[in-house]
């Protein structure tokens, strides 16, 4: 029996956060990183601009985030890149907040299979050549 590597497998309960590891377990910063779709380096750069993020260190500097840091780090992603919030934007919500955010302000994750992600790029696509076409 083979698996299928290609597509992510749908698990469902506690383990299904990040590598079949429970809801409640530390995570590094590459299995952070690889769950909010963002590089190692912005992820350092958060901390160093939203002082609540606050990952345990351990030997060598490598980084665990509790899983109450991944939810902050979740939205901030949100307000940041789907939101249209500034780093300055987000600060001020973390004060305001007491070193919080509330779920609400970033709204839920946006997830979205394949085939409708397929979707949207091919009518991005041909809207881009529709343009292209009456520009010239």
């Amino acid at each position: 029996m083979t698996a299928n590597l290609s597509e992510p497998a749908n698990h469902s309960g506690p383990a299904s956060r990040s590598g079949g590891k429970s809801a409640a377990a530390f995570r590094t910063i590459s299995e952070v990183a690889q769950e909010l779709d963002v590089p190692q380096h912005v992820l350092r750069f958060w901390e160093s601009k939203f002082s609540p993020v606050r990952p345990l260190k351990r030997g060598g500097g490598r980084r665990y985030y509790r899983p109450e840091d991944v939810d902050l780090l979740r939205r901030i992603r949100a307000l940041l890149y789907t939101e249209g919030y500034t780093i300055k934007g987000v600060q001020r919500l973390l004060r305001e907040g007491q070193g919080k955010i509330d779920a609400a302000v970033a709204g839920p994750p946006i997830s979205m299979d394949r085939k409708a992600l397929r979707a949207v790029v091919e009518e991005l696509s041909e809207l881009r050549d529709t343009l292209r076409k009456a520009a010239g």
